[in-house]
């Protein structure tokens, strides 16, 4: 079990991350790779105090190298689900489970909109993880994965072959797609249904669907840790960076606005300050996180 478990790889997780270390505390950051961000691609930043002028992928080099240095763990996955359970909190990653005593969420503006029908169907035939929930539809089940994430094509590979019928829905062409994948370029999509799954409709066309994989590179908050309380799509927090889950915090953009990468950084510290306090409180009274 870690001490601290922190979703998200920009500015704010990678300082809280970094503070989580100076504390003493086992880190765990688990993000996409943080070169496909908008803010790696940024030319320059003007906004950055002291730092006029330097580009985006400057900037998070130095903060994962700052991270790498701390000895902070690393986990190139995208988390799923947060769950808390008994003072613990479980981080579902990839095809991978991580437990720890606090998470915090860093996870940037991400609120996707949904297509129609989606959130009805969530856990009826909606999935946002191949690899976490493909062995449902394998022997030849017909599932449709919605390309929306780097690694769709990779994930619709892996479907096909575990065994499923699939169909590749995308806004653009794709490439990569294994031999016996029908690849679909539509705009407008629509979950279709009744008590479970049934179709997806790809502009004019339905799609018949045991299941839906909507892969898009970030989860929405109330999608990561249902019963999260949020403000206009944004985490509430309080000035410990608490969230209404106890042993959650949250920082950053995914915070609400300003939008700046220093408001993110110092919040990212902020949440690990608090968060390594509450460990430390925790074990001298011999509480869990509630």
């Amino acid at each position: 079990m870690y001490d601290i478990i922190v979703i998200g790889g920009g500015p704010a997780g990678l300082a809280a991350s970094i503070n989580g270390k100076n504390r003493n505390k086992s880190v765990l950051l688990c993000s996409n790779d943080y070169r496909d961000s908008y803010l790696y691609k940024a030319a320059r930043i003007e906004n950055y105090p002291g730092r006029p002028g330097i580009s985006g992928k400057e900037l998070l080099e130095e903060l994962v190298n700052h991270a790498k240095k701390a000895e902070v763990e690393f986990l190139q996955e995208k988390a799923f689900a947060v769950i808390s359970l008994d003072g613990q909190i479980y981080v579902s990653a990839g095809d991978k489970v991580e437990n720890a005593r606090r998470v915090i969420l860093a996870i940037g503006m991400a609120s996707p909109n949904k297509f129609p029908g989606e959130a009805p169907f969530l856990g009826r035939g909606v999935s946002y993880c191949a690899t976490c929930d493909g062995m449902l539809y394998r022997n030849g089940k017909k599932v449709t994965v919605v390309g929306k994430a780097e690694n769709s094509v990779e994930e619709a590979n892996y479907l096909n072959e575990i065994g499923c019928q699939v169909t590749f829905v995308s806004d653009k062409p794709a490439f990569g797609l294994k031999e016996g994948i029908e690849s679909v370029v539509a705009k407008r999509l629509e979950v279709m249904g009744k008590d479970a799954v049934t179709a997806l409709k790809a502009d004019d066309r339905e799609i018949p669907s045991d299941g839906i994989f909507i892969l898009r590179n970030s989860v929405a908050p109330s999608d990561l840790l249902p019963g999260l309380e949020l403000d206009g799509g944004a985490i509430t927090v309080n000035r410990r960076m608490e969230t209404s889950v106890p042993g959650v915090y949250a920082a950053g953009d995914c915070t609400g606005r300003p939008l700046q990468i220093s408001k993110s950084l110092g919040e990212g510290q902020s949440a690990a300050l608090n968060a390594a306090e509450s460990i430390d409180l925790e074990k001298k009274e011999g509480k869990s996180a509630r």
